[in-house]
């Protein structure tokens, strides 16, 4: 029989693709012709597969060779089909049994000695072959690991083609030891890890090593990330540069709960596409980490590339968290491009060769300075910059992309206090983590039934009908949406922070506190309670330092010092305040006319000749 056929995957994005192999030979000059639509990669695959079938001790075909692949209008890029394409030309020229590989999978490159090495995307193309229904899949040995977390799917694992030629014609099968060298990888790995443009992840063994309670003050930031972690909530932290941002971010993931077994397979066969699998651990179940440069381009943020696209950060870090750091600094163009993936949790790229979904559901850190020196603040003191310089700045993150962050953090400059006092009442990340993983819990109970796992996933009609708040817990959201000061989105998303807060709180739905406390972590501006009593006060009078704008209204002594210096108090809304208790307590300050005093608006009226000027006494 002069026809022989088996099977190999093609990947779109992360989906797979399965792909007949078709190998014909027919009687005239020897020739071999690849069809199907290969891409560079493949079409060499003619050199490759001849060497190594040739030393491996076989006979190549001296016939006219042509070896098709099947739907032909799919395209069909890199060296994964190797494998196949030996066995179906070894199966035509009647050196292996047609029958025992037309049921079979095979993924693998090979080399030109014959050994068998492993490919990216082994996880979704196992993933596709079984649903497909094949039961047996023949992938390199470094990666059988990775095949074997698909339950279903008997993994074949070999290490040159010799092997597996030993085992389809059940002859003994020959030794082949692994090719390590001493202090140096496995070369045959070399072609499975490549580098991270861009992005990098955060190692188990440094993650470790990064605790919440190394992060000197910061209580507002820090309970902020608590709600971050618990709600699924994007987060930007705005301060001055060595506030401490950045450790704040790094220590986010390890707040995160483990990922479920479907969840760590989706982020597994992201990294296996992308080529960021870490060596040795076949499945990710932690969340990632990514944290590009503010230099990456946007196909290395999104996701695109020559030809068919592949994963970008976005979806890198899927189920996990996506950290910009100087995010004015990245490209507008790039800053704006995550505002689709913020709200639908997946990308779409478009290409000429095809177009491709990819998931893309990260929690957002964004982290900045005030303006280019760091040093501006509402006093001004130490900036150099001009007001035209920091607006400018400011407005490179965009009203839309800030309107999809959920909580907006001034984070202060650390005091000498917080930094040279050991604050051992400071919480650790694995205390935090345990209240995340409670409130995760309470929020998975209230969902279930439905397709959302966090407070951040759920759609805000669902938010305001299908479950009920507490009777006037929306008034100051409310004036806040007729104001303009809140928008229809903005107001959806507080109401999710809200819940996510009631579910650290143990409370079964929020009340009008948790909607101030969301108002206040949006907008940085109080909302009549003194919230940081309660969820921003560290534990430690010492160090304490409640934020400026979280700061509630002064109620003691150090109000009449103010006064009694000629310093103006006032409350937010202009009028004048009395300290507490003392409603006749001197001001040190002019008091102000009645209102009936002021002139009112309009043309001067003219004077009355009957009426006689007073005189001046002097």
């Amino acid at each position: 029989m002069a026809f022989a056929r088996t099977c190999s995957v093609a990947l779109v994005g992360v989906d797979g693709v399965i792909v007949e192999v078709q190998a014909d030979l027919e009687p005239g000059v020897a020739a071999f012709t690849l069809v199907g639509l290969p891409d560079k990669a493949l079409s060499e695959a003619r050199d490759r597969v001849r060497a190594a079938v040739v030393n491996s001790g076989e006979a190549w075909p001296q016939r006219k060779l042509t070896v098709g692949l099947s739907p032909a209008s799919v395209p069909k890029s890199g060296s994964g089909f190797d494998l196949a394409v030996a066995c179906a030309v070894l199966a035509a020229a009647e050196r292996l049994d047609p029958t025992a590989i037309a049921d079979l999978l095979l993924i693998g490159e090979l080399g030109l000695d014959g050994r068998v090495r492993p490919v990216r995307g082994v996880l979704p193309s196992v993933l596709a072959a079984a649903d497909a229904g094949y039961e047996r899949v023949v992938v390199a040995d470094q990666t059988a690991a990775e095949a074997e977390l698909v339950p279903g799917v008997s993994v074949i694992g070999v290490r040159s083609l010799r092997q597996l030629i030993a085992v389809l014609t059940g002859a003994p099968e020959p030794e082949e030891p692994p090719d390590r060298l001493v202090g140096r990888p496995d070369p045959l790995m070399a072609g499975l890890m490549l580098p991270s443009a861009g992005v990098r992840g955060l190692p188990d063994e440094a993650a470790a090593r990064m605790d919440l309670a190394d992060v000197a003050g910061q209580y507002e930031a820090r309970r902020a990330l608590e709600i971050a972690a618990a709600g699924g909530h994007h987060l930007y932290l705005k301060g001055p540069p060595g506030a401490g941002k950045t450790m704040l971010a790094e220590r986010l993931p390890a707040l995160l709960p483990r990922l479920t077994q479907k969840e760590a397979l989706e982020v597994t066969a992201v990294h296996s596409v992308a080529g960021l699998l870490p060596a040795g651990r076949p499945l990710i179940d932690h969340a990632p980490y990514c944290s590009p440069h503010h230099s990456t381009t946007m196909p290395a943020i999104v996701g695109g590339g020559s030809g068919l696209p592949r994963p970008g950060a976005v979806s890198l870090a899927h189920r996990g968290v996506l950290f910009l750091d100087e995010a004015p600094e990245f490209p507008v163009r790039v800053l704006d491009a995550l505002r689709q993936p913020l709200e639908a949790g997946e990308v779409v790229i478009a290409r000429s060769a095809g177009s491709l979904r990819l998931p893309a559901r990260f929690l957002l850190c964004l982290a900045a300075n005030p303006c280019p020196c760091g040093r501006h603040s509402r006093r001004g003191e130490g900036c150099e910059c001009t007001p035209a310089m920091v607006s400018r700045y400011q407005g490179r993150l965009s009203g839309p992309l800030l309107d999809r962050v959920d909580l907006q953090v001034q984070v202060a400059p650390v005091t000498r206090a917080e930094l040279m006092q050991r604050d051992t009442s400071a919480e650790t990340t694995e205390v935090v983590a345990a209240r995340v993983l409670a409130a995760r819990e309470r929020a998975a109970a209230r969902l279930a039934g439905t397709p959302w796992r966090t407070n951040a996933e759920v759609p805000g009609h669902e938010l305001r009908t299908r479950w009920q708040l507490a009777p006037g817990a929306l008034n100051d959201a409310a004036r806040q949406l007729e104001r303009g000061l809140l928008t229809a989105r903005g107001l959806d998303r507080v109401l999710r922070v809200a819940w996510t807060v009631a579910d650290l709180a143990g409370r079964d739905r929020p009340e009008q506190r948790d909607i101030r406390t969301a108002l206040v972590l949006r907008t940085g501006v109080e909302q009549g309670l003194p919230l940081t009593e309660q969820f921003f006060r560290s534990p430690n009078p010492a160090v304490d330092r409640p934020h400026r704008s979280l700061r509630p209204h002064r109620t003691d002594d150090r109000a009449d010092e103010r006064a009694d210096d000629g310093v103006e108090n006032r409350t937010g809304d202009g009028s004048d305040e009395q300290p507490e208790g003392r409603p006749d307590a001197p001001t040190g300050r002019r008091p102000a006319r009645p209102r009936s005093a002021h002139r009112p608006p309009g043309p001067t009226p003219a004077p009355n000749p009957t009426e006689k000027p007073e005189e001046s006494g002097t």
